[in-house]
């Protein structure tokens, strides 16, 4: 069955509990104790507790599925799937759309546009973000359909595996232009200022953050950028440009506004790659250049 694990118990975990058993496949002890509890987890067949001792040759089984509510309201959005399975969904969000309700945006957001779609399919999964953007940055997002995908891909985001990667248009900056070497590491503490502040910058009371990046293009006026993030900070990409002297283009918070060029931050995240929770096979995702990041490199190349 899709919705259920099963797994053949080894001759050398023979004599095993099951707690055991599943701690050592790396399963969460949240999602332990929640599958024990709603009776999900059986042997040969039959419902199972914790405790149980495992012989070989034992069929264990973990059902995946379960019913679940959300305090979302379904919307019918238009949204851009870029890969799904019974495990997970890829979204290709598109800018100026939030990624999750908040007070300030309590619809209309792309959770919203996620839970009717499961709907329409006769799903009954809950939005489980593994990833999420800004409201103005466009690219994919990863979402677990059920609690055991979550559990695993948030364990595997820290993995050599998982990698993120991203394309900004920046700005050069008055004294060297943009940047000299083809590529490099910018490792520098980004930090929150105070409770509820919204900007952050770069401070040694901060934590370490560190983005990879490669000159993929130069303009008279900018850079297209491919970045890599190694840590996995709020807005870590815009302070670090920004902080160098290469803000990215239309980033009002980091930047300047600029209408006239593009109406938000051109940043997209165009790759992901991820161990997928089930088969453990890396899934290699990458998406095109959105049109108004594609209009604007255009221009730029027109400045002499």
């Amino acid at each position: 069955m899709k919705n259920e694990l099963i797994f053949d118990i080894e001759k050398e975990l023979d004599g095993t509990k099951i707690r055991e058993y599943l701690r050592k496949k790396e399963f969460s002890t949240r999602f332990i104790r929640s599958a024990a509890g709603d009776k999900r987890i059986r042997v040969n067949g039959k419902i199972a507790k914790l405790s149980y001792v495992l012989r070989e040759a034992d069929k264990l089984q973990i059902q995946v599925s379960k019913v679940e509510d959300q305090n979302i309201e379904p919307e019918k959005i238009d949204i851009e799937v870029v890969y799904e399975d019974e495990d997970v969904i890829v979204i290709n969000k598109p800018p100026g759309i939030v990624v999750h309700p908040t007070k300030s945006y309590p619809s209309g957001t792309l959770a919203n546009g996620i839970l009717y779609y499961f709907r329409e399919k006769g799903e009954n999964c809950i939005v489980r973000l593994v990833s999420r953007l800004d409201m103005d940055t466009s690219g994919l997002i990863l979402v677990a359909k059920n609690q055991f995908s979550h559990m695993s891909l948030a364990r595997d985001m820290q993995s050599e595996t998982f990698k993120k990667g991203y394309l900004a248009i920046t700005h050069n900056n008055s004294e060297n232009h943009g940047f000299k070497e083809s590529s490099g590491t910018i490792d520098l503490p980004i930090y929150r200022p105070g409770d509820g502040e919204i900007i952050r910058v770069i401070d040694d009371r901060g934590q370490r953050s560190i983005t990879h990046y490669e000159v993929l293009e130069t303009y008279e006026e900018g850079q297209l950028l491919k970045l890599m993030l190694e840590t996995g900070r709020t807005h870590q990409i815009r302070v670090h440009l920004s902080y160098l002297g290469h803000p990215i283009y239309g980033d009002a918070l980091y930047g300047k506004e600029e209408q006239q060029y593009i109406k938000r931050q051109a940043l997209h995240a165009y790759m992901l790659h991820f161990p997928h929770p089930r088969t453990r096979e890396v899934v290699k995702l990458e998406t095109d250049l959105p049109q108004d990041m594609k209009v604007l490199i255009t221009n730029l190349k027109d400045i002499k």
